[in-house]
């Protein structure tokens, strides 16, 4: 059976948990493989609406192996409050494994990452300030404190004296903060290391065991392409490692490549960022305040971080940046969300090129100064003004709806599969499964 990777094709928030979720009915194994809790997903099922943030989203399915793998960071209390919501609210987290190779948030990442901004001032990445991007810095850096390391005290011991030592001269020396005390976070986190313990494992020999057995794999990716470290609006990305798109998933899970034969994007039927960087397609005002808040579409799905609460920035879909995703992912199979939020618009554009001085362009401008300059060159489309959230065939939606969608999936050069007409379990309109196979 294939491994399957579920990849976010612009800057996030796309709506990907949902589709984990929707899909992870057909797998044995769901597995999330990179970034930390400065990502979030959001969910709504039968049993209500979770924000999640660290555990993959198939959690929901009891009889599933959710796995956080060792291309992940982990903030140990982040972790420990979330399996405590889940549990109280009734699901089950014993199943739940966590990678012995992840890296830990310790103290220091999130005071350095909300330093670090301060001192970038109007150069500011627009950061999470969880501490994710220093963690990976110190990993890269062969100074980072894995999962298993809080389960030998002497090691732990070892290991948090010599990075504590360095870390004290930085925040002391670069920031002018005070220095942190050895003590109280040997303890903290010896203590998160033996409440953690039931849940760590050798996750890497059980995902391949389970892909020697046949067993269908589900790789739920973090953020998106567009925040990747190596393709996407760099500077202005994110710092994990391995990367925030599809190639990534079999490093950060412990599998080859030839592992992965399909790869599902989830791209918005319009585009959200959250943080700085450039966006050509970004409206202001009244216009994105309607689909900020919700435009057509169901009550209660406005656009605010799931992480940080953060307002997110709204644009027209962008052809462009959704056809360069497609590609770097080898994407086989599209999920289009959040196409009831466009019912209230009389028009709707899609961006299909950019003109950048003078030139047009159909691809990612190679600079951040060009992306910059760049002007979104549009196709004016006829809205549907109807209420979609009922549909659930292709046949339900307006024709103008229906053009909307395929004349996304001619611009992305791959199937729009799903397509999601709310935020409920059953507000989707499936065609094929992960698979490939017709289900009209």
């Amino acid at each position: 059976m294939p491994v399957v990777v579920v990849i976010g094709g612009q800057w996030g928030d796309e709506g990907k948990g949902r589709v984990v979720d929707f899909h992870s009915r057909y797998c044995s194994v769901i597995a999330r493989y990179s970034a930390g809790n400065n990502a979030g997903h959001t969910i709504m099922n039968d049993q209500g609406k979770f924000a999640l943030h660290l555990v993959p989203a198939g959690i929901f399915r009891g009889d599933k192996a959710a796995i956080i793998g060792h291309g992940c960071v982990i903030d140990p209390a982040k972790l420990l409050e979330e399996i405590a919501m889940l549990t109280e609210r009734g699901v089950s987290v014993a199943r739940l494994m966590v990678s012995q190779g992840a890296h830990i948030i310790m103290p220091w990442h999130p005071i350095i990452d909300r330093a670090d901004e301060t001192l970038r001032g109007g150069a500011a990445i627009g950061t999470t300030g969880t501490g994710t991007g220093p963690a990976f810095h110190d990993k890269v850096s062969r100074i980072g404190i894995r999962v298993a390391d809080l389960l030998d005290r002497e090691v732990f011991a070892q290991k948090l004296r010599a990075a504590l030592e360095y870390k004290n001269r930085v925040l002391t020396s670069l920031y002018g903060l005070p220095a942190l005390e050895f003590d109280a976070i040997y303890r903290e986190y010896l203590e998160y290391g033996q409440r953690l313990r039931p849940f760590v494992a050798d996750t890497m020999a059980y995902v391949q065991e389970a892909d020697e057995r046949g067993e269908m794999i589900l790789l739920e990716g973090a953020q998106g392409a567009l925040l990747d470290l190596d393709t996407g609006t760099y500077p202005f990305v994110t710092s994990s490692v391995p990367a925030s798109v599809a190639a990534g998933g079999a490093i950060g899970i412990g599998l080859g490549p030839t592992a992965i034969q399909r790869v599902v994007g989830v791209y918005k039927s319009y585009q959200t960022r959250v943080g700085n960087g450039p966006m050509p397609t970004e409206m202001f005002g009244a216009e994105a305040d309607e689909i900020r808040e919700g435009g057509g579409g169901v009550a209660g799905t406005a656009e605010y971080g799931a992480t940080t609460g953060r307002a997110r920035r709204i644009g027209w879909f962008d052809g462009v940046l959704a056809r360069y995703t497609a590609r770097l992912n080898g994407v086989t199979s599209v999920a289009l969300t959040r196409l009831d939020t466009l019912s209230h618009a009389e028009r709707i554009k899609i961006c299909v090129a950019y003109e950048v001085d003078g030139n047009r362009v159909m691809a990612l401008p190679a600079t951040l100064a060009a992306m910059e300059r760049a002007q979104p060159v549009y196709e004016d489309l006829p809205g549907w003004q109807a209420d979609v959230t009922h549909a659930r065939s292709l046949g339900d939606l307006p024709i103008e709806a229906r053009q909307y969608v395929r004349r996304i999936e001619q611009i992305i050069g791959a199937p729009i599969d799903m397509i999601s007409v709310g935020p409920e379990r059953d507000q989707a309109i499936v065609t094929r499964d992960i698979f490939g196979a017709s289900l009209t």
